[in-house]
């Protein structure tokens, strides 16, 4: 049988031989008392990495958002932020809910970008009828796309300008970096590094594209992270031996960012394979993330495709668009099993 091809998220990866090994071998204390020497291994590696003062090793990439924006807002603070970026539509209304501060989401360009007018007329006058503008919150990758570095440098000048923090959503940095540095000739390091330094605070996820089973990072200066722990603890996301996880991911910062590359190869891959066909509309992919649309008489078949291609052992997300996502787990024989039981539904 067929091993299973499963393009539903970069969630999805399992801890590689090596990375198991890793995590096994990594020595261990309790992290809630600051003495686990592989969380803060971690910590320091991927704060320098980034080129920030501190880090904070989080469960998830939702606390960790949570825990940035809040430890930059107050209680009827206001944080600025896209339609469709992960911590404001998919991550429950924490920061609304448990931190009372207020989103302000705004309308995404067709680039994913926010337009700099709509972040400038949406930043509130000093009035008591207000919530008071605090925060700028960007998503790099946001839908698969890796915005543009010159735009990144506009926004959040224009941010600071205003006298507003800026945090990024971090969560596929380094498929970020990696889409950049294949046109800059720069290693990923140093664009993953160069996209962060516009941002007073980042958040970057281990568990996604790097292929560790769990975990984000939340970087920042010192005080800014001395805060967020404490908002941490408050949330419940202090742990003890998370060395075992800290270790996983600290493999994944030496082993598993070049490869990225590997993954938006195949991606394209797809999209060249699919691009044909009838009764479907292929976006142009940017890094692992590919998005196609149903068209004409199969618009409304997506439930019927979903289930032909589980079928065939592939599985995908599709509720109202097509989603496909190549991650360390896939092959290109795996991503050709997916344009023929594709091919078979629409071009029988």
């Amino acid at each position: 049988m067929s091993p299973l091809v499963d393009l539903r998220s970069d969630t999805v990866t399992r801890p590689t031989a090596a990375m198991r090994a890793a995590m096994m071998a990594a020595p261990l204390g309790d992290d809630v008392f600051g003495d686990d020497p592989s969380v803060n291994a971690l910590q320091d590696t991927i704060a320098s990495m980034l080129g920030f003062e501190a880090a904070l090793f989080m469960p998830t990439g939702t606390q960790s958002n949570f825990c940035g924006i809040v430890s930059h807002c107050q209680r009827g603070d206001e944080y600025i932020v896209g339609q469709m970026a992960h911590c404001y539509r998919w991550e429950g209304g924490g920061a609304a809910v448990l931190g009372s501060v207020q989103p302000q989401p705004l309308a995404h360009q067709e680039d994913g970008t926010l337009s700099l007018a709509d972040i400038e007329a949406s930043i509130k006058p000093d009035d008591a009828h207000f919530a008071r503008t605090r925060l700028l919150a960007l998503e790099n990758t946001i839908g698969g796309r890796s915005l543009p570095v010159a735009y990144l440098e506009q926004a959040t000048a224009l941010a600071r300008a205003h006298g507003l923090q800026t945090h990024l959503d971090g969560a596929r940095l380094f498929n970020a970096a990696v889409a950049v540095a294949a046109t800059t000739g720069q290693s990923p390091q140093h664009e993953g590094r160069h996209i962060a330094s516009f941002f007073d605070s980042t958040s970057v996820c281990f568990s996604k594209g790097l292929g560790a089973p769990i975990g984000s990072a939340l970087c920042g200066s010192r005080e800014f992270i001395a805060r967020a722990h404490r908002i941490r603890k408050m949330a419940g996301g202090g742990l003890r031996q998370a060395g075992l996880l800290a270790a996983a991911a600290s493999h994944a910062l030496e082993h598993h960012i070049d490869r990225l590359a590997h993954d938006h190869a195949l991606i394209t891959q797809l999209a060249a394979g699919l691009a044909n066909l009838p009764g479907l509309k292929v976006a142009t992919p940017h890094t692992n993330i590919l998005f196609a649309d149903l068209t004409g008489p199969a618009q409304h078949q997506i439930t019927a495709l979903v289930a032909h291609l589980q079928s065939r052992g592939i599985l995908i997300t599709g509720l109202y668009r097509l989603r496909f996502v190549t991650h360390l787990d896939v092959d290109a024989e795996g991503i050709e099993r997916t344009i023929t039981a594709m091919r078979e539904f629409l071009a029988p």
